[in-house]
C-alpha cells in the first residue's frame, strides 16, 4: 500500500495511491483520520483499516471517488522528530579516503545518527535555497522509515515491527556551511537544517516483501534489494542499492530508543548510499584526475531520485530573492 499526504485548498489530507489515482481514506472509512500524524498514532489497528480500503479499491468492491485537484506534499508532513543515520560503509569509506584519512573503526562498532530539523520537511516540488546554501549545494540519496508505535529500549530483533513504511529521502546539504561549523566539532546544523525531502509516498513493508534480502553478516533486521538512483537534469549521477546498508534500520532504531521514547511520526533516514552525493563523487573524481571538474547543484536544477518499489521523488532547486548571507557575517 502507498499512503500519501496531499493538499486541497490549503487543507491537508491522507490518501491512498492506487493505480495512478489518489483516494481519500477518511471518505472511505470514517475511523481513519484525515491526516498522517493521527493515523500513525493509531498504530497497527488503523493500518489494517487502510489496507482493507486499499484492497477493496483494487478489487472493485469499493467505488471510491478519486481526488482530481490536489498538491502532493511530504507523506509525513509534520514528523515528531527527524533523525538521519550513517548506515552505508561504502559512502563513509569513500568520503574518508577522498580526504586522505583512514576509515574510522567506530563505524563497525555501533550505528550513529544525528537529529535534523523536523520542521524543514518537504515533499515533491520546488526547494527554495538561500545564497549561502548554493556554496557547494548537494543532494544525498537515502531511504527513510517512519515509526507508528511508541517504544523505549527496543531490541533490534523486534524493531522492524515499529516501522510503518519506507520513503525516498533527499538529505539536502550546504557543504560550505556544514564544513565550517563542524570544525568546532558540533553539528551539522545550518548546513542541513533548511530542507529534508521525503516522498513521494509512504510504502508499507508488505509491498517490499518480494525484495527482502539478508542483512550483512553479524547484523539483525530486514533489508531490501532496492536499486537507488539519482538524476540531475536527466543525467544519472548516482547509483546504489539499499541492500548495501551495513547497519539495518532495526539496529538504528534500537540505538535511537535506548533510554528514550521513539514516537509515532518519528522519521529516520538511512544515511547516504555509496556514490549518493556530489561531495563523495567530486572527491573520488579529483582523487583519480586532478583536472576533474567538481559539480554542485545550481538554481533551476531538476533532482530526481528513484528507488525500486518506492517511486520517484522530483524537486526543482530555486534561489531565494533574499540576498542575506550568514557567511558574510563571519568575524
Amino acid at each position: 500500500m502507498k499512503l500519501v499526504s496531499y493538499k486541497t485548498e490549503d487543507r491537508e489530507h491522507l490518501g491512498v495511491y492506487v493505480n495512478g489515482h489518489i483516494y481519500n481514506l477518511n471518505s472511505c472509512d470514517k475511523l481513519i483520520p484525515d491526516n498522517m500524524n493521527e493515523f500513525l498514532w493509531g498504530g497497527d489497528e488503523l493500518m489494517e483499516h487502510a489496507k482493507r480500503v486499499n484492497e477493496e479499491i483494487l478489487s472493485g468492491k469499493l467505488e471510491a471517488k478519486e481526488e482530481i485537484f490536489y498538491e502532493l506534499i511530504a507523506p509525513v508532513p509534520h514528523p515528531t522528530s527527524c533523525r538521519d543515520g550513517y548506515a552505508f560503509r561504502q559512502h563513509v569509506a569513500a568520503a574518508r579516503r577522498n580526504r586522505k584519512v583512514d576509515m574510522i573503526a567506530e563505524f563497525d562498532q555501533y550505528p550513529i545518527f544525528y537529529f535534523t530539523n523536523h520542521n524543514a520537511i518537504q515533499g515533491p516540488g520546488e526547494i527554495e535555497c538561500m545564497p549561502d546554501h548554493f556554496q557547494k549545494l548537494d543532494f544525498e540519496l537515502e531511504v527513510a522509515v517512519v515509526i507508528n508505535k511508541k517504544g523505549r529500549n527496543i531490541r533490534a530483533a523486534e524493531a522492524d515491527s515499529y516501522i510503518a513504511g519506507y520513503m525516498i529521502m533527499n538529505d539536502m546539504s550546504a557543504r560550505t556551511l556544514q564544513m565550517e561549523e563542524m570544525l568546532l566539532n558540533l553539528g551539522p546544523a545550518k548546513g542541513k537544517d533548511f530542507s529534508t525531502v521525503i516522498g513521494p509516498w509512504l510504502v508499507t513493508p508488505d509491498e517490499l516483501e518480494q525484495y527482502k534480502t539478508s542483512p550483512k553478516d553479524g547484523h539483525t533486521g530486514f533489508t531490501y534489494n532496492l536499486a537507488m538512483k539519482c538524476h540531475v537534469n536527466g543525467i544519472e549521477v548516482s547509483s546504489g542499492n539499499m541492500a548495501d546498508m551495513d547497519w539495518t534500520f532495526a539496529e538504528i532504531i534500537e540505538r535511537c530508543a535506548y533510554g528514550c521514547d521513539v514516537l509515532p511520526g518519528d522519521v529516520i533516514g538511512s544515511g547516504t548510499v555509496g556514490t549518493g552525493c556530489f561531495l563523495e563523487l567530486n572527491g573520488t573524481g579529483l582523487l583519480n584526475d586532478p583536472n576533474y571538474q567538481p559539480q554542485w547543484l545550481q538554481p533551476n536544477d531538476l533532482v530526481e531520485m528513484e528507488i525500486t518499489g518506492l517511486g520517484v521523488l522530483g524537486n526543482v532547486i530555486k534561489k531565494s530573492d533574499d540576498d542575506f548571507s550568514i557567511l558574510g557575517l563571519k568575524k
